[in-house]
């Protein structure tokens, strides 16, 4: 009562005081309120899981073996089993060529039924960023605009004199996958193909003197350090201020002689005294093709620092599918939604029309005087070039996250649709950086026991997704070899399974649902090769495996 008279002195009601405690109880009230709607939406999502949160399937084609009919009985086989994406890629892989021609008007007919069905069915179609399953190109993508690399010969000279030798153009570096994928054609102009760059003079070092590990350093061949038989099993030591005396040139010593070059090779220059060496410098394709893509869509990888040569790609690879379909990704329902970059298995570029201009704008100097890094020479002190081979690499990967996966990203904003990127796997790039494009970073994990280890990429996944808040965390589940394929099924699966949903995977796409144009009584079908394990409708237990997505869209909705 003391209170209250106090109250009333200054002029406050008694009534005011209990507003805070009405609030309170308001609060306590709305909040029980919201709890108890919360609580409903999420029983009523476990128990009838939305659409979205459905497992998904990738759905290869095998160069050109399609048909309508089994195309629409697999998709609504899909749908029976609670299957609720499909990424549609087409490879050439195990299975002798069909008959409809990659990207001509029958396949594109084709595709077309394939998104109208998944519209009808409610099952959302991916389309991957080229044919086969490596990246994007195909046969319009010409040599200048294909990855490259920067390669360069030497000849030695003494001096005072007249130079009269002629500068051998470098032959390209060997495929980091080989040759047994490129057609004579392609390796035609592989060979024929070439970009003079540079010719660069220096006095020769007392000492030859190469910088270690060069070929992953400047990005010829782009492997992880693992224990894996064939790549590097352990990180090198840092590099030190110096290398061994009289092994490094100096950026000063170093004449352009660029514009001296003549067409057939000559130079027309004047050698000082001493003992000098010459290097030129040309652009060469890097060897990666569309692999292992339908005859009609195998050709040059495009150039992944160039803007304009991904946009070209497009135009020939998703433009006439475009004009057909008209798609809206935005639209609810099943139809075309995604696009995909998956796992990089093209190997590494250095070099691009536009890299010297965008190092400078980057980097803020020339890299010019630094070109013989690349052939591994020391140009400075030895911490001077690898700070250079730092900042090659730092370019390099802002060139294919800008150029590249933005623009691809950009491109599908057009359409409504989402993109999804594998970003692991050897790529040139900063596996977080090209992942933090993705609107759904996806990883791959293969069968418990057998094939890659490549679990590290679900924790780069879903660590990219806690970085950028992106709600999806997807992975290429359980692809497979011969040895390990016809072996799995949901129980032999289930604790993996739940090792991934572990992870912070929240959307397995099972590898693989390989179409089969084949009568349906022909079983097992058609697969894909020796790859992924069988996950389609012509497997003995097909009909009883909705029960396990139904598990799976549950444990993804939660």
């Amino acid at each position: 009562m003391k209170n209250i008279r106090t109250s009333r002195r200054i002029g406050v009601s008694p009534g005011i005081l209990l507003i805070p405690l009405i609030l309170a109880i308001f609060c306590l009230v709305f909040e029980s309120g919201c709890s108890s709607s919360k609580q409903g939406t999420l029983e009523q999502g476990f128990t009838s899981p939305p659409p979205e949160y459905r497992p998904g399937v990738y759905w290869y084609f095998m160069d050109g073996n399609l048909s309508r009919e089994a195309m629409t009985r697999e998709l609504e086989a899909m749908k029976e089993a609670g299957i609720g994406w499909a990424l549609f890629l087409e490879v050439n892989v195990g299975v002798p060529r069909g008959q409809v021609d990659f990207l001509s008007q029958k396949w594109q007919e084709l595709f077309a039924q394939a998104v109208k069905e998944g519209e009808r069915l409610g099952i959302k179609i991916i389309m991957g960023s080229g044919p086969g399953w490596a990246g994007s190109g195909g046969p319009w993508v010409k040599p200048e605009e294909s990855m490259q690399h920067l390669v360069s010969s030497e000849v030695r000279v003494k001096g005072p004199g007249k130079f009269d030798l002629k500068l051998l153009v470098s032959r390209p570096k060997t495929p980091f996958f080989g040759e047994n994928t490129l057609t004579p054609e392609l390796k035609q102009a592989r060979e024929d193909w070439y970009q003079d760059v540079a010719v660069l003079a220096f006095p020769t070092p007392e000492m030859d003197s190469r910088i270690p590990l060069i070929e992953e350093k400047a990005l010829y061949y782009r492997a992880p350090f693992t224990s894996q038989p064939g790549v590097w099993p352990y990180l090198p030591p840092p590099a030190e201020a110096s290398g061994p005396a009289g092994s490094a040139i100096k950026k000063e010593e170093i004449i352009d002689l660029t514009s001296r070059l003549k067409p057939n090779g000559s130079l027309d220059w004047e050698i000082p005294p001493g003992s000098w060496t010459v290097r030129r410098f040309v652009a060469r394709n890097n060897g990666a093709v569309t692999r292992p893509a339908p005859l009609p869509g195998l050709g040059f990888e495009c150039d992944k620092f160039s803007r304009e040569a991904f946009e070209s790609h497009l135009h020939h690879y998703l433009g006439p599918l475009l004009e057909r379909i008209q798609p809206n990704g935005l639209k609810p329902g099943g139809g075309w939604k995604m696009i995909h970059i998956d796992s990089w298995e093209m190997g590494a570029q250095n070099w691009s029309q536009n890299f010297r201009q965008e190092f400078i704008k980057r980097r803020g100097y020339d890299p010019l005087p630094y070109y013989p890094v690349y052939a591994g020479c020391q140009v400075g002190t030895l911490e001077e070039s690898e700070r250079f081979l730092w900042d090659l690499r730092k370019t390099s990967s802002e060139l294919i996250v800008e150029n590249h996966a933005l623009e691809f990203k950009e491109f599908g904003r057009k359409y409504g649709f989402k993109l999804s990127i594998e970003p692991y796997d050897m790529n040139p790039a900063s596996d977080f950086d090209l992942g933090a494009v993705a609107d759904v970073p996806m990883s791959e994990f293969w069968s418990d026991g057998f094939g890659y280890n490549s679990s590290f990429s679900v924790i780069e996944a879903t660590s990219i997704a806690h970085i950028t808040g992106a709600p999806v965390v997807a992975a290429e589940a359980f692809t497979a070899g011969a040895e390990e394929a016809w072996k799995k099924y949901p129980g032999n699966m289930k604790n993996q399974t739940d090792w991934a949903f572990c992870q912070g995977l929240n959307r397995l796409i099972f590898h693989t649902f390989a179409h089969s144009s084949l009568d349906e009584k022909l079983k097992p079908g058609m697969t894909m090769g020796p790859y992924g394990v069988h996950w389609d409708n012509r497997q003995t237990w097909w009909p009883m495996v909705r029960a396990y997505h139904e598990y799976i869209a549950r444990c993804q909705f939660l």
